[in-house]
């Protein structure tokens, strides 16, 4: 019987689980296929797909993104069992780093599309940090970062900057921008997160070139990613690591450097950073086989950080 995990991302969900010999048997499908943010007819259907790809399942974990609470998370974990034969789990998508590393009652913090850190703390439950969106939060993000880059370019070209600036040129060429009184418009047209984080390679393009905006926006993304983890510390969290992923901090190694070293500020030898590299579907994994009480599979590698 199989031990199946499922990463629930925004755009793509990832089903994974181990054969007989070890090996990682994957299946990835566009989310818009079966979600309707309904909880019982998507499980519904992601219990039909599971089974279609895995065949006999002895237990199922799932990260989900937007489960964005306890009561979400437990919503459609109630939703699952209703239709389930086999135990099954239901974290956030961000709780599947720490446990890809096999790390418990730790921190996971993604900063892709969007930016939220999660920790499962043994004593209070599921704190959440982050997650609002890129209209009024998600910095750290690639939404949030564009967000924040447009911003800059504004207010530096609002007090006599050089149009010469490497930012702002590449802000203009990415986003069509026809002129410096239609920056916050032409933005706010990009109409959501993915649309406008997509351009975030720009940004990192700038610091290579040289702009000091570009590198102000990028060390200001990764001091507020390390706020979420204040924050949870505040709220009574007891981690002492965090494990960030997502497309952007994993992709982008300045802002992944600068999230480490702030980390290494803030906290000395009392909390350890790192960046986890590989898929987030192997957390789940790691979920299904201490649910089914399997051996863990194979290790997964996420690249060493800086103790901090």
């Amino acid at each position: 019987m199989t031990a199946l995990g499922i990463d629930i991302g925004g755009t793509k969900t990832h089903l994974r689980f181990y054969d007989p010999a070890g090996a990682a048997r994957d299946l990835v499908l566009p989310s818009a296929e079966w979600r309707l943010r309904d909880w019982d007819k998507d499980a519904v259907a992601l219990l039909g797909i599971a089974q279609n790809f895995a065949g006999d399942i002895a237990a199922l974990a799932v990260g989900a993104h937007g489960c964005d609470d306890a009561a979400e998370c437990e919503a459609f974990q109630a939703a699952f069992a209703r239709h389930a034969k086999f135990p099954v789990t239901v974290v956030n998508d961000a709780e599947l780093l720490p446990a890809a590393l096999g790390y418990e009652h730790q921190i996971g913090l993604v900063a892709g599309t969007g930016s939220i850190a999660v920790c499962r703390d043994a004593k209070v439950g599921m704190l959440v940090a982050g997650g609002w969106g890129w209209v009024i939060g998600d910095e750290g993000s690639a939404s949030g970062l564009m967000r924040e880059a447009a911003r800059t370019i504004s207010l530096h070209l609002d007090s006599g900057g050089s149009m010469a600036e490497p930012l702002v040129e590449l802000m203009f060429e990415a986003l069509s921008i026809p002129s410096a009184a239609r920056i916050g418009s032409v933005v706010a047209r990009q109409g959501g997160a993915a649309a406008l984080g997509k351009h975030a390679p720009v940004l990192f393009e700038a610091e290579r070139r040289g702009s000091l905006l570009a590198r102000q926006v990028i060390r200001d993304g990764a001091r507020h990613l390390a706020d979420l983890v204040a924050r949870l510390k505040r709220n009574g969290a007891e981690a002492d690591v965090v494990v960030a992923g997502g497309g952007v901090i994993v992709a982008q190694q300045s802002l992944a450097n600068a999230f480490l070293d702030e980390i290494s500020r803030r906290y000395g030898g009392a909390m350890t950073a790192r960046i986890y590299t590989g898929p987030p579907v192997e957390g789940a994994c790691r979920l299904a086989a201490k649910l089914a009480g399997h051996a863990e599979p194979p290790a997964a590698i996420g690249r060493p950080a800086v103790s901090s």
